[in-house]
This record gives C-alpha cells, sequence and structure tokens, in this order.
C-alpha cells in the first residue's frame, strides 16, 4: 500500500501559502487527504533536541539578492491568484510559536481553521504571527484556547512533537518549502504543484493555473532539486 502525500509546509513561506492555497482550489479536503508537517527555523531548545535525535535542517539560509526577488515574484503570485497580500515584516522571529500553536490546534480538532487564522493574519494583514497576542487572537478566531495557544512552546508534548516533524524532513531530504512527498516521487516549489497533482490523482484536471504537460521523468519518480523559483524556506 503507498503511502499517503506528504506535504512540508512553514507559516514563514510565502510560497508555502500560495501552494496550499493552489492545492485546496483542487482538493478541498487537503487537510484530511494529505499528512501535513510544520516545518520552521528551530530555536535553541528544540534545535537541542533536533541533534540529540541525530538530525538537522537541511536548508541554507537565502540570499539578500534571493529574499529581495521574492519581495517581488511573491506580490505577482498574489495578484494572479487574486489574493490579498501584505508583506510582513518579521522582527526576530520565533517560529517555534505558530507552528507549535497549530500543533495544538490540531490536537483539538481546529488545524483548518487555525492554519486560515494565521495565514490570514501573517499574508493578508502583515501581522507578526511570532508573537503572543497574534496567535493568541488567531487561536480565538478559530476556536482554540488563546492562553494555550501562545503558551504552545512551553507544552514539552508539543515540543516533542515538533521535533518529530522535523527530523521527518530530516528523514525525507527536505531541503526547501513548499515541498510534497508522494511515494517515491518529489516535488519542491509551487510551480511543481501541478505536478504533483498529476501524479497523485492522473485522472483530475486541474481547473486553474494549467501547467504545461508533465514530463515522463516526474512521473518516474525524478525529483526537481533546482534552485527555482516557488520553494523557499
Amino acid at each position: 500500500m503507498k503511502r499517503r502525500p506528504r506535504l512540508y509546509f512553514s507559516f514563514r513561506s510565502p510560497y508555502s501559502w500560495l501552494a496550499v492555497h493552489r492545492l485546496r482550489a483542487e482538493v478541498p479536503d487537503l487537510f484530511e487527504q494529505v499528512d501535513w508537517f510544520p516545518y520552521w527555523d528551530p530555536d535553541e531548545k528544540t534545535n537541542a533536541a533536533l541533534a540529540e535525535r541525530g538530525a538537522e535542517l537541511h536548508y541554507v539560509q537565502m540570499s539578500r539578492a534571493k529574499h529581495r526577488y521574492l519581495l517581488v515574484d511573491t506580490k505577482r503570485l498574489a495578484q494572479r491568484a487574486g489574493l490579498p497580500m501584505a508583506w510582513p515584516i518579521d522582527v526576530d522571529p520565533w517560529w517555534d510559536l505558530p507552528h507549535l500553536a497549530w500543533l495544538l490546534a490540531r490536537r483539538a480538532g481546529r488545524a483548518v481553521p487555525f492554519y486560515d487564522a494565521l495565514v490570514a493574519a501573517r499574508w493578508e494583514r502583515g501581522e507578526d504571527i511570532c508573537t503572543p497576542e497574534v496567535v493568541a487572537r488567531a487561536a480565538a478566531e478559530a476556536g482554540v484556547d488563546p492562553v494555550a495557544a501562545q503558551s504552545a512552546p512551553q507544552d514539552e508534548t508539543l515540543r516533542a512533537e515538533g521535533v518529530d516533524c522535523l527530523a521527518a524532513a530530516y528523514d525525507d531530504d527536505i531541503f526547501g518549502i513548499p515541498y510534497l512527498r508522494f511515494g517515491r516521487h518529489r516535488f519542491w516549489g509551487l510551480d511543481r504543484v501541478d505536478h504533483f497533482l498529476a501524479a497523485w490523482r492522473p485522472e483530475s484536471t486541474p481547473t486553474a493555473d494549467p501547467s504545461p504537460a508533465v514530463p515522463a521523468a516526474v512521473l518516474a519518480g525524478a525529483a526537481f532539486d533546482t534552485d527555482t523559483a516557488g520553494g523557499c524556506g
């Protein structure tokens, strides 16, 4: 039996936001059909626990030039998708907070509304989702305990679950976000979403933003591991 698709996503990445939007347009129940793994730059505590597992992040921080490109590229792609966007300013971000809070929401059966609340706060209103205040507001909007959400990093069981997610990313050779795995197939970046859909659901026809025909090498399991637009950390 083939393993369910895995989606590695990050609240930090604009391409992750856009890729999930694209996927949900084709698969409305994506959260039920795919295994979701949050991926982020861990703080010292999570990083130490990850090192104890013999794992690390394959991701390398992007250059200033690439970051400037992302600003323009993401705005262009959001406009094409008809999505409002306000570029957030990250000042000393603590990415463990929103990602561990999302794991808490998933435990409570509120993964979808909390995901939507966080991405709306970050990408539509430009808010700093690495602050307890914004996380608490998003939690309240999603029907999640706001106090528990903003204190998620203090929950050792959530920390351990987060380490499991990052260790899985290490084992799956994840080097950038968004990243999709389906069996032996690997797809990195927003511009590979339709290729993933063609491999996962070849009988379905995309309803928007069609891509060229998928090369045979892709369906045979070849990886796209070049540094192209559509993927970041």
